[in-house]
């Protein structure tokens, strides 16, 4: 038996193949089933080859969302690069979901969806999962997929927290057409990086666009001190409450930015934050993490999604191979360090 502990985009994979493949599964999420809200987000290749793995017909995933054309950098001292797409497309948060819900939902898995999931506890006679006044026995494998404030990784390791990567991040989506379209190339995800004069990032502007979608969408980046947590500007808010911060952030692009923000009513406003990996408890057979909940990082690194996606394929992957899911996540975390590493190594260049 397999409990997921989070109805995402990994854990609605990950439990959605299982059940197709008759073992029994049970996934647990606050949230109903359906789109729901959300941002937008790029998967490339190598997650919807993921999914895929997983069950999920890629035909459905093409229909509702479409391919980047590439990825342009360029930066307020005039330094400029380009990246072909590596089979990146562009999703609407809830327009993925609504695939993935169809896709569990029709997989034989028993969805518990409505109470969150307030503490998970392990011991020598398997788990407890509280859920609201109920507590369930869970015997087998419990996965936590339930993003980086997981509830099961503050049981299993309450000292591993997630930290603020030092930017807060905003995204946007125009409620109108651009008064004349963007000079930048559409189908293509654009960067914008700001420079100070000591050489040190500043903001990061991104958007993109296509002539045939009324919406254009966009996202900033600024680094600041963190927003406090209790702040009522944590979520969505009007843009014209942000709007001089973001236009003091990007004066080099200021009537590009200008004109995105005359047509966006709201904007999703958060703290960018990180879930280190250092010291993290060895995964478990009874008991594993996979995603945000055990590895998230700032989305300026675009690959959250992806990286959740290749936890879910490698744990599916060794359930139905009889192998071992602890150790697939062992190297799975080996592999993402090694990634990380590898980028990083690309950005000082």
């Amino acid at each position: 038996m397999v409990s997921v502990i989070g109805g995402g985009i990994a854990g609605s994979c990950l439990a959605g193949g299982l059940a197709r493949k008759g073992r029994q599964v049970t996934v647990y999420e606050q949230q109903r089933p359906g789109p729901g809200a959300g941002a937008f987000l790029f998967i490339d290749g190598r997650g919807h080859d993921a999914m895929e793995a997983m069950g999920v017909d890629r035909s459905a995933l093409y229909a509702v969302s479409y391919p980047l054309a590439g990825l342009d950098y360029a930066d307020s001292r005039g330094r400029r690069s380009e990246m072909p797409s590596r089979g990146h497309r562009f999703w609407l948060r809830r327009n993925l979901m609504g695939v993935l819900s169809e896709f569990v939902a029709g997989s034989g898995a028993e969805l518990r969806y409505g109470e969150p999931i307030t503490e998970v506890t392990s011991g020598d006679d398997g788990h407890e999962i509280r859920r609201g006044a109920d507590v369930v026995a869970a015997e087998g494998l419990v996965v936590g997929a339930d993003g980086i404030d997981s509830v099961v990784r503050a049981g299993l390791e309450p000292g591993r927290i997630p930290v603020y990567a030092g930017d807060v991040v905003l995204y946007g989506m125009t409620g109108a057409p651009l008064d004349s379209p963007p000079a930048t190339a559409p189908a293509v995800l654009h960067f914008f990086a700001e420079v100070a004069e000591d050489g040190s990032a500043g903001s990061t502007f991104g958007h993109i666009w296509r002539p045939e979608d009324p919406a254009a969408l966009w996202f900033v980046r600024i680094p600041r001190e963190p927003l406090p947590a209790t702040r009522d500007d944590i979520g969505m808010r009007p843009t014209s409450e942000w709007s001089e911060t973001i236009l003091a952030a990007t004066p080099s692009i200021e009537a590009l930015v200008s004109d995105f923000l005359s047509h966006t009513e709201l904007v999703h406003v958060s703290n960018a934050r990180d879930v280190p990996l250092d010291g993290a408890r060895a995964p478990q057979d009874s008991v594993l993490l996979i995603g945000d909940a055990d590895h998230a990082i700032t989305p300026a690194a675009g690959v959250g999604a992806r990286d959740a996606l290749e936890d879910a394929r490698a744990v599916f992957d060794a359930i139905v191979g009889a192998g071992s899911p602890a150790e697939a996540m062992t190297q799975r975390r080996k592999q993402i360090i090694t990634d990380r590493e590898a980028a990083q190594r690309a950005r000082r260049r």
